[in-house]
């Protein structure tokens, strides 16, 4: 039992785990790139010339990405907290998606990179979504 009561001695919907599992070990992939390749990551992303300022807040998100791998993997046998993790990445990757919807909208001069990020971040909070819902089982 875990502290909140939810009977964890079954442990995680296998493909729920191996969804997160996945997910995790992509974040991680993504955060080492960002923060160690930085300019590659910044290319392949859609921002073709990256400033200082655009590197370090790169490199912020790559750390961030990193942290919320590594938590995920910590919490893989634990239904209960994986949901969390799962939904807390979900919520991070909700807000990069408006984030550059936001930037799309307001003509901020990053369109093809912002119409590039988009579907991305989209697609992993449904991913997200999905893995927390079979979690919540």
């Amino acid at each position: 039992m875990s502290a909140i009561g939810t009977d964890t001695s079954a442990g995680p919907d296998r493909l729920a785990r191996l969804g997160a599992t996945a997910i995790a070990a992509g974040r991680i992939a993504i955060g080492i790139g960002a923060a160690g390749l930085t300019r590659p990551a910044l290319r392949a992303l859609g921002f073709p010339e990256a400033d200082g300022a655009t590197v370090a807040l790169a490199r912020l998100a790559g750390g961030r990405d990193i942290a919320l791998g590594l938590h995920g993997l910590s919490v893989r046998n634990d239904p209960a907290e994986l949901r969390r993790s799962i939904l807390l990445g979900a919520a991070v990757d909700a807000g990069d998606a408006a984030t550059f919807t936001a930037a799309l909208i307001r003509g901020d001069g990053i369109d093809r990179t912002a119409a590039m990020n988009v579907p991305i971040a989209g697609a992993a909070v449904l991913a997200g979504a999905w893995v927390a819902a079979r979690l919540r089982r």
